[in-house]
């Protein structure tokens, strides 16, 4: 008896195919200063003033997409730009911080959904990260903090609600394409002096 072989879930194929964009990213100043623990505040000040010009123009492209999303998404809670200025102390109005001129294309749902996914499963390593500063006696940590104790059943929402999504072997495809993108402009971004 022949066994048919299993096709990859949309998930299992965003942690394998977005894998070597992500450990890329994860080579950056930022995290080998954390790995080394040699984090101070002005490194965690830069790295945060980076994801700022990286999640504005992303929350802004998913903000004028929310009617492609059921409220089940909760979108306008997963908006985390705020949390940046709270850290660095700036006004919401004018901060002043570059943003991202090369962003991932962001105008369709599948696009967006690609993007969600590396935005939103890096409120998992937030919760590590915040710890560590904690520890650090780094006092930058809203952004990573994140969703606080939400942020497993936040992800597992949105695991399930990614999932639901994107039957379609094409929409998987367009996902995880995007995702790739995202994970790579992210890190070109985070990389720039």
């Amino acid at each position: 008896m022949s066994t048919v072989p299993q096709t990859p879930t949309l998930l299992s194929r965003l942690r394998s195919e977005t894998r070597p964009q992500h450990e890329a990213l994860e080579q950056h100043a930022f995290n080998q200063a954390l790995t080394a623990g040699t984090l101070t505040a002005p490194t965690t000040a830069h790295f945060l003033a980076k994801m700022y010009g990286f999640l504005v123009p992303y929350e802004i492209a998913l903000q004028q997409h929310a009617a492609a999303f059921s409220p089940a998404w909760e979108v306008p809670e997963r908006l985390r730009a705020h949390l940046i200025l709270e850290d660095l102390a700036l006004p919401e109005a004018a901060p002043g911080l570059p943003l991202c001129p090369a962003m991932p294309p962001l105008h369709t749902r599948l696009q967006l959904l690609g993007a969600m996914y590396v935005m939103e499963g890096s409120t998992l390593g937030g919760q590590v990260i915040t710890r560590q500063l904690a520890q650090a006696g780094i006092p930058l940590r809203a952004y990573f903090t994140g969703y606080g104790a939400r942020t497993g059943p936040r992800w597992k929402t949105f695991c399930q609600l990614l999932t639901e999504a994107a039957p379609a072997a094409a929409d998987q495809d367009e996902i995880v394409a995007s995702a790739r993108l995202t994970f790579q402009q992210l890190d070109q971004w985070i990389t720039q002096p």
